[in-house]
């Protein structure tokens, strides 16, 4: 129903067509947002498939009908960082051993749709400002995870439709978006070719960067990834849209980073937290497929799904430069203009397709940094100095150094040139190297104090800025290549000049990173490193010059020049004609085709790793690397769902908690919970690794979650991964007191404020809360992910009525609590009513809001979570064969 044929370049195609579904009658598809669109024309696709009705279909279009409608999705494609990809594969090997004890071939077990994993959350900076950072990071980076990359290796051979992007090729979303994503792809179906979008989900939250090309994808858990890779559907309500109508163009010295941190500003404040947003006007023509990017990329970080930019005249030129053959950009082009998706410069027209819209101004923008603490914290350049102590606490703020030591409060340590979000824009990354040029020419200096890094998120940057001879300036203020990753940006910093971290740790020192990545929370660039700002890849090296973030750059010198004059940051900004220019003139499709031609294949480390061949994975009892998942035993179900009686309060946590607190990514420290385990295990604290490295082990995992040394718990007055065992009183760390709890049968519920999970989309943060015995989170709001992690995980999200919170209530986390309702027929979005008792026996009884949001999870929570809901439609699956 519905399709129709599509001449190409290639010949005849069929597609699904929107704009028969407009001739029905039953709706106005042109007056839909772009978003919309796309997903009508997967539900037609998929129809069979999902059990979508012709009547569902129009009321998902139409939106006549006051019920919510859930859309069960089916993506074309799953991508997946090491870091999150591990435990996901180790999970998809758990259930095919599980399987395999019911008497099922585990060869069954196979991904059903393309799943492309991308190693690059391993790569750390402990070698930096030499020219051979490179080639010793990535030998250090080979032996920490040797025994990780053959079990990728051999995931690649066992598993069907999963490809294995080896280290140092780049950053997950940079490249998606320059090699591996289609946009239009062409599929059998019934013996047909049909032609349709890509739809894309990945289990990094930055997935939301291939936005730009106007796919639209976003970033799930690695629980949803799982079950989308098996052919589970990913179900959502009916998305609000909200339009952005970009108008005006952007003035001389304005940047990519500028447009993302101030739309990251604009939209925290508008709450899009759980929405579409589609960015559409007559200005899109003055924002490059890049510059797009950049602004797509943020998406998390202003709190939507996504960030869409539809295709255009952009989005066409983008796919050439990057090297894409005639024929695909002619498909692209036809199909997105035959469906009605190519984008309109008629804003009038365009503002009816959306319930709610803004207008941005380019012109409002300026040179912006973000920080010290979340992406949101915009400030104009200006304003840095001012801020800076205001941002300290009130007795850092009297107390501020400024001439006792050689590092000072405000201080830079660390200067990274780094992420997809920015590294991956010809624009800030030309226009740092021609200002790290003007520098050199000056004879500016970086201080040495500061640790320097290049890390890009592919090839093709390092080989257009060789081309236009703008490395070796960069390297000489000490810019070296350090990988091919996203190092910094997730708090793979490495170790601090000895003398430095010295200062630090002696002093009390807050000192400051600059970086051009997309977070910035707190402890989470480096544990002694307090304050942290993004700003663009040329704002990183001035300030790395100038040393020190207590500066106003607009209005004070960086430095000095050889003879003595002072050099201001105006002196050698780079104009926009110099960066457009010299781009035409090095950058080329041949770039791209050079730096992806052997993506898949590795290096001579990769192929050299020799893996076991056999089917079924071999667990090895000695590793402190890879466990069985834990999920998929019988005895991790045995709770039931239903009310919850007298539970405790593991933790009181306050506002912007971030899975980066709840599931640290970072260095695991010696005398952590975590750590002890693996000394324990005879591991040499030097080989701790990280985290994020260690996804693979539950056991180091449970014990490292809320484990991050910036957690601030309430129920103690110190930070850390510390709370209190409440019926004794008795301090300790956050797993000890879990496992008491959990022998002792006490359910344990979590109490939280605003934005609650904000941050990486980390499904460990859902995952080690449920093995810690946390049955409930309540908090004032969610994060869409963390809050659909912990739905999929069998964990109840409740949220505080508006105007509420556990302060208004004079609730101090030593009551129990017990939450009724749930033993009744649920529906999304019901009250709840929880009861807390005080130990002098008075009661407290509110109501909250049951934030499973749709019927899948509710279903998903009865069945005691997705792991056992996954088991149980395999045994079906099977049993129907």
């Amino acid at each position: 129903m519905y399709q129709q044929k599509l001449s190409t370049a290639n010949g005849s195609v069929a597609i699904y067509s929107l704009q028969l579904l407009g001739q029905s009658g039953f709706v106005n598809v042109d007056n839909l947002p772009y978003t919309t669109k796309i997903l009508l024309e997967s539900l037609m696709r998929n129809q069979s498939r999902i059990g979508f009705t012709e009547q569902d279909l129009i009321r998902m279009a139409s939106r006549s009908s006051n019920e919510s409608v859930e859309i069960p999705l089916m993506p074309t494609r799953v991508i997946m960082q090491d870091a999150s990809g591990v435990p996901a594969l180790v999970d998809l090997v758990s259930l095919r051993q599980r399987l395999m004890e019911e008497g099922i071939d585990p060869n069954q077990v196979n991904p059903v749709i393309p799943v492309d994993l991308v190693i690059d959350h391993s790569v750390k900076v402990d070698y930096f400002g030499t020219a051979s950072a490179f080639s010793k990071n990535l030998q250090l980076e080979y032996e920490r995870n040797q025994e990780r990359y053959k079990f990728l290796k051999w995931a690649q051979q066992s598993f069907n439709d999963i490809r294995v992007v080896p280290p140092a090729n780049g950053i997950i979303h940079q490249v998606n978006m320059e090699c591996l994503t289609k946009i239009v792809q062409l599929s059998n179906q019934n013996h047909e070719r049909i032609a349709h979008l890509e739809m894309v989900i990945g289990t990094d939250s930055h997935t939301t960067m291939v936005n730009a090309l106007g796919v639209l994808g976003w970033g799930v858990g690695g629980i949803e990834a799982e079950s989308a890779m098996l052919g589970i559907p990913v179900s959502i309500p009916i998305p609000e849209v909200v339009g952005v109508e970009i108008t005006g163009q952007l003035n001389e010295g304005v940047t990519a980073t500028d447009v993302a941190l101030t739309i990251t500003q604009l939209l925290r404040k508008h709450n899009v937290v759980g929405k579409f947003v589609e960015f559409f006007g007559p200005s899109l023509k003055y924002l490059s497929l890049p510059d797009r990017a950049t602004i797509s990329n943020m998406a998390p970080e202003y709190g939507a799904t996504c960030g869409f930019f539809p295709v255009d005249d952009e989005t066409l030129k983008f796919l050439r430069m990057t090297g894409k053959q005639d024929e695909e950009v002619d498909l692209v082009e036809r199909y997105c203009k035959e469906q009605g998706l190519f984008h309109i410069s008629d804003s009038s027209r365009k503002r009816k397709a959306y319930s709610d819209f803004l207008v941005f101004d380019l012109q409002s923008v300026e040179a912006s940094v973000s920080g010290p603490r979340r992406p949101q914290d915009r400030m104009p350049l200006r304003a840095v100095r001012q801020s800076f102590p205001k941002s300290l606490s009130p007795i850092e703020e009297n107390n501020i150094n400024i001439k006792s030591t050689p590092l000072n409060d405000g201080s830079i340590v660390i200067a990274a040139i780094t992420s997809c979000t920015n590294t991956s824009n010809p624009f800030n990354m030309i226009g740092a190297g021609l200002l790290a040029k003007k520098a050199v020419e000056k004879g500016l200096t970086v201080p040495k104090t500061i640790q320097t890094s290049l890390a890009p998120g592919s090839k093709a940057v390092t080989a257009y800025l060789q081309k236009a001879g703008l490395l070796p300036y960069l390297e000489k203020l000490g810019f070296y290549h350090a990988g091919y990753g996203c190092a910094v940006c997730v708090g793979n910093s490495g170790k601090l000049d000895e003398k430095v971290e010295h200062a630090i740790q002696e002093h009390d020192l807050t000192v400051a990173a600059v970086l051009s990545g997309n977070r910035n929370f707190e402890g989470r660039i480096h544990a002694l490193v307090k304050a942290n700002y993004l700003a663009s890849p040329p704002l990183v090296i001035a300030f790395a010059i100038a040393g020190t973030i207590n500066i106003d750059l607009e209005s004070e010198p960086l430095g000095r020049s050889a003879s003595g004059k002072e050099v201001y940051l105006k002196d050698i900004w780079p104009s926009s004609e110099e960066i457009a220019s010299l781009i035409d003139s090095t950058i080329s499709s041949d770039v791209f085709r050079e730096s992806y031609e052997n993506v898949f294949e590795g290096d001579d480390r990769w192929q050299a790793l020799e893996y076991d061949e056999h089917p079924i994975f071999r667990w090895d009892d000695r590793s402190t690397y890879f466990k069985a998942s834990p999920f998929f035993k019988a005895e991790i179900t045995e709770y039931q769902p239903g009310d919850i009686h007298q539970a405790r309060v593991l933790l009181m946590l306050g506002d912007s908690v971030t899975t980066d607190h709840i599931s640290p990514v970072g260095h695991i420290p010696y005398d952590s919970t975590a750590g002890q385990y693996l000394l324990q295990h005879d591991v040499k604290s030097v080989d701790f690794n990280s985290y994020g490295s260690r996804r693979g082990n539950h056991e180091v995992l449970v014990r490292g979650t809320f484990a991050h040394p910036r957690l601030k718990n309430k129920l103690v007055e110190k930070t850390g991964g510390l709370t209190r065992y409440v019926p004794s009183g008795e301090e300790m760390d956050v797993y000890s007191a879990s496992m008491i709890y959990q022998q002792e049968n006490t359910p344990l519920i979590i109490l939280a404020g605003k934005d609650y999970g904000m941050g990486s989309a980390r499904d460990w943060a859902a995952k080690g809360t449920y093995l810690l015995g946390v049955r409930a989170v309540i908090a004032e709001s969610f994060e869409r992910i963390h809050r659909s992690n912990l739905a999929m995980m069998g964990i109840v999200p409740l949220q505080f009525m508006p105007g509420e919170n556990y302060e208004s209530m004079n609730l101090n986390g030593i009551e129990t609590y017990s939450i009724i309702g749930l033993n009744e027929p649920l529906s999304p979005f019901q009250k709840m009513r929880v009861e807390a008792i005080k130990p002098d026996g008075s009661r407290t009884a509110f109501q909250t809001v049951l934030r499973l949001d749709t019927r899948m999870e509710i279903h998903l929570y009865l069945k005691k979570g997705v792991f056992q809901n996954i088991l149980d439609q395999w045994v079906e699956r099977i049993e129907v064969l």
